[in-house]
């Protein structure tokens, strides 16, 4: 995984012109899931009621000479949740980096709105639960190692610094697995695919 935000941090800095202005700073917000499974079978996706998790991390803004347009970037610790009604909690746990166009507009360095999309890496830290009935495994859902989705959304800034933004980041493929235990044969089979998409609001300070 190392090599991987290595290569994705050099892409970023390869694209930027050298007129560009970088700042850093601390990303923090909420995650309002949404999962969905989907059995093997074909059969219609299954609905998970959302619970709230959290996400938090460094990121870094990259400024454009070209008026209103900029890059921002960020690695960012991220746990979501998803709970079967009258049943289990689902839970992820991974190392996410979204990379974002954006595009400003407003009051100069008073005060910007800006629109904003991009790709988002994800790095799987955590995420297998044990799925039991009457005391017995019965099923696992497992998170793969790594997942492809993307942002859409707008923000604000203000004073150049405080950054408040809210996006919806959706899955580009599966997210995770469900695979069911065989009662009688004790064997493991794919039971169905999930996917894991969020509603997000957060705050970023840059210094």
């Amino acid at each position: 995984m190392k090599k991987v935000l290595t290569l994705i941090v050099l892409a970023v800095a390869m694209a930027m012109p050298s007129q560009a202005q970088v700042k850093f700073g601390l990303q923090g917000g909420l995650n309002m899931s949404n999962i969905s499974v989907k059995e093997a079978a074909g059969n219609p996706a299954a609905a998970i009621k959302s619970r709230t998790g959290f996400f938090i991390g460094p990121t870094v803004r990259f400024t454009l000479p070209i008026v209103g347009l900029g890059v921002d970037a960020a690695a960012l610790y991220d746990q979501r949740e998803g709970k079967v009604e009258g049943g289990e909690t689902f839970k992820s746990q991974s190392i996410q980096i979204p990379i974002n166009a954006r595009y400003g507009f407003g009051l100069g360095s008073l005060a910007e709105i800006f629109l904003f999309a991009g790709p988002q890496f994800g790095f799987n830290v955590g995420g297998k639960k044990s799925i039991e009935a009457l005391g017995q495994e019965v099923g696992e859902w497992t998170l793969k190692s790594s997942n492809l989705s993307a942002n859409v959304g707008l923000g604000a800034m203000i004073m150049g610094h405080l950054q408040a933004k809210i996006n919806y980041n959706f899955a580009l493929g599966k997210t995770g697995e469900v695979n069911a235990k065989d009662v009688v044969t004790g064997l493991w089979n794919a039971a169905g695919s999930a996917k894991m998409n969020a509603w997000q609001i957060s705050l970023a300070y840059y210094f």
